[in-house]
């Protein structure tokens, strides 16, 4: 993906920022998110994560991160800088996308698309003159081939101004959640456990549907997608995110361990990170705060489960082993 050649580009409908749907000469596909601004911009303390812009880099981090946990569960994502003249504009298929195109003052090729929001000539991305950083997520097989159902995530926020989603309402919102079918039997929940600290350690709020395969019934593992909003801030731990956690107080054993690990070094989860992601084409992807976050926020994940098993006075009560 960060390598070969392009030989078509379109617009990915629907959504609120705008991706193009990338084909390589292989014959696959990529998503790419396109960079809006320099990685020292972080999110507003005054905005909500539903109005924040996504970030190309946070979607790089997020796939090596979910590998350096051991999840496996997200598809793979490499930077890449293209040429937006002859790697978009002259591939590009759709009137609608190509007339957006346009030379800015600062003699910059722009272009917005169209799209829910942030897709004018006020928030146009521009090139370098025409040199444009992104990122490029690998498609998922065909839907025909492997049927995927999109779910409704329990732990979902209200994305409103002001009313609150019910699990921050009821603390024993985790007893709701045990009696849908998908929960009260299988790994799905445990999985939710892992999708917690995983987008807690990233500062990823936005995680309003998660996707399965068909396939494996109730068997299967949750699809790890769409982390753009994750790597906001690298100053604000987000405890709610944790809230699934805190909750229902399990975890699954390997994941603690994993964290552990880390925890007790010689390698810092930080410093593994900033290891792999200097192979990136596009490195260094995440600054030196973000990579001290991680560490922090890892360190604050181990202690709910702490606090878990004092409160439950019993560790195989919140530490399952379920073989996966």
């Amino acid at each position: 993906m960060a390598t070969l050649k392009i030989v078509h580009v379109e617009q990915k409908e629907g959504g609120t920022q705008l991706k193009l749907i990338i084909d390589l000469e292989n014959g696959g596909q990529a998503l790419f998110k396109p960079m809006r601004f320099s990685r020292e911009q972080q999110t507003l303390p005054n905005h909500f994560y539903f109005v924040d812009y996504e970030r190309h880099n946070a979607e790089i981090a997020a796939f090596h991160l979910d590998r350096l946990l051991g999840f496996r569960r997200a598809p793979p994502v490499a930077g890449r800088t293209l040429n937006m003249t002859t790697e978009l504009y002259l591939v590009a298929e759709g009137e609608a996308l190509l007339k957006t195109f346009f030379i800015s003052p600062a003699n910059n090729l722009c272009f917005h698309g169209k799209c829910g929001y942030y897709c004018d000539t006020s928030h146009a991305i521009c090139g370098h003159p025409d040199t444009l950083e992104g990122s490029f997520a690998a498609f998922l097989p065909s839907a025909l081939l492997v049927p995927r159902k999109a779910w409704r995530h329990p732990w979902r926020r209200s994305y409103h101004k002001r009313r609150k989603a019910k699990w921050e309402l009821d603390m024993d919102y985790c007893d709701t959640v045990k009696k849908q079918q998908q929960y009260s039997s299988g790994r799905r929940l445990l999985d939710l456990m892992d999708m917690a600290v995983y987008d807690f350690l990233m500062g990823n709020m936005d995680r309003h549907h998660y996707e399965t395969l068909t396939v494996f019934g109730n068997d299967t593992s949750t699809i790890h997608l769409d982390h753009g909003r994750g790597f906001g801030r690298s100053d604000h731990d987000e405890l709610s995110i944790l809230a699934p956690l805190y909750q229902c107080c399990i975890i699954r054993q390997s994941t603690l361990e994993r964290l552990i690990d880390f925890y007790n070094g010689p390698k810092s989860i930080g410093d593994h990170m900033e290891e792999v992601l200097a192979l990136d084409a596009v490195q260094p992807v995440l600054l030196k705060p973000h990579l001290t976050a991680i560490d922090r926020r890892l360190r604050i994940a181990l202690h709910v489960v702490k606090n878990c098993v004092q409160k439950k006075e019993s560790y195989e009560t919140v530490v399952i082993n379920d073989g996966f």
